[in-house]
């Protein structure tokens, strides 16, 4: 078949629909789409590829978040409409039920590695920084997954404000800084005001005499227990002399024999 020169031109003066070649460009995970989700952290600014969730944000403008991207992620970024059931799962991984891929090209296989592992402490729970490090297999890097973890680019769906300070201190935030963690750990069902009243007396642990394990503190296995059953305890030696073993659940380091 001969194409004409006349439909050669016509074919030329096509123009691709607003936003075809951005939303290509995410498909393929070169450039990312972003929206504004209402949460029930108020909105939040998600931007997404063909990868999955690549970043998310508590900001006050379009243009503030396009800032934050360009400086912390650096790929092309426009704004679209989401696809059809994301909301839902953004919704989903909030309340504590995993439903979202996310991109982490852009960071270190360490820092992959300190993000998917904060990914695993259950919603209304929280761990110390030193848990990471150990269960990473890098016990003695500790202020590395606090870096890595003030460098999230998903906070929120990705939940570092799960992590706090071994001393039990809440500790800083990069979704928001401290009031924005003590936010969303309240709204998580987190007793930050018995959290705060331990790390005052110094007990890490939380003993089961009927049991005979002991957990962190917000270990859902600890919070079954009755109150007369409850010994609190200062580290893992005291623990250990006084015939407990840690939970299997939460993990928290057991003393050396």
């Amino acid at each position: 078949m001969t194409v004409q020169t006349t439909d050669l031109k016509e074919l030329g003066r096509l123009k691709a629909p607003a936003g075809f070649s951005e939303r290509v460009l995410s498909q393929a995970g070169i450039g990312d789409t972003y929206a504004v989700f209402d949460t029930v952290l108020g909105p939040v600014h998600v931007a997404w590829n063909g990868h999955g969730v690549s970043a998310a944000m508590r900001v006050g403008s379009d243009e503030e978040f396009e800032e934050w991207f360009e400086r912390e992620v650096g790929r092309p970024l426009t704004a679209a409409a989401p696809p059809a059931d994301l909301a839902a799962r953004l919704a989903n991984e909030l309340g504590g039920r995993r439903g979202l891929r996310f991109d982490l090209r852009g960071l270190t296989e360490f820092e992959q590695s300190v993000l998917r592992k904060a990914r695993e402490i259950p919603r209304g729970q929280v761990r110390p920084y030193g848990w990471i490090a150990r269960e990473i297999g890098h016990p003695r890097a500790v202020r590395a997954v606090g870096t890595a973890l003030a460098n999230n680019p998903i906070p929120y769906f990705i939940p570092c404000h799960r992590v706090v300070r071994s001393d039990g201190v809440i500790g800083n935030y990069g979704g928001g800084g401290p009031e924005a963690k003590k936010q969303i750990l309240s709204l998580e069902g987190v007793r930050l005001s018995k959290l705060q009243e331990l790390a005052r007396s110094g007990y890490r642990y939380e003993g089961v005499r009927s049991t005979k394990i002991y957990c962190y503190p917000t270990c859902h296995h600890a919070r079954r227990a009755q109150e007369r059953n409850v010994v609190w305890l200062h580290d893992e030696a005291e623990a250990r002399a006084q015939g407990f073993r840690p939970c299997k659940v939460c993990r928290p380091p057991a003393a050396a024999a």
